[in-house]
């Protein structure tokens, strides 16, 4: 089973893989307004990342009700649900005013759940990060 933690992992991979793709890609939230590539590059990311916090345990994110979760998820489901009416200027701003931030929440609630445990780390979360 997938934990919390794996899960938050999984986010900070992606999210810090996307956050460097628009980095070495130059991208611009005027690019990405006009560049099928781009949006197409940045979409499935967000879909992982949303897919991730849409499985975070009811628990885990009512005790964290400053990680916007519930909002990441619903992104995730628009964008798979309703491609064609995506608006690209929330995109946009998710991207490039927003990920940084929820992808740094993700690394300091890591932070909080390895400082909660005393012994082994949980190994489910070794195998593949990045892929």
């Amino acid at each position: 089973m997938k934990t919390d933690r794996y899960r938050l992992k999984r986010i900070v991979a992606v999210g810090d893989q996307l956050l460097n793709v628009i980095s070495l890609r130059d991208l611009t939230p005027e690019t990405l307004l006009s560049d099928i590539q781009m949006q197409w590059m940045a979409t499935t990311p967000l879909y992982n990342i949303g897919e991730q916090a849409n499985c975070i345990s009811r628990e885990f994110a009512d005790a964290h009700p400053e990680v916007p979760f519930a909002q990441i998820a619903g992104l995730r489901h628009r964008l798979v649900h309703d491609y064609e009416g995506i608006n690209w200027s929330i995109i946009s701003s998710v991207l490039f005013d927003e990920l940084e931030t929820f992808v740094a929440q993700a690394r300091d609630l890591i932070a909080e759940l390895d400082e909660g445990e005393s012994g082994p780390q949980e190994a489910d979360f070794d195998e593949d990060v990045t892929s």
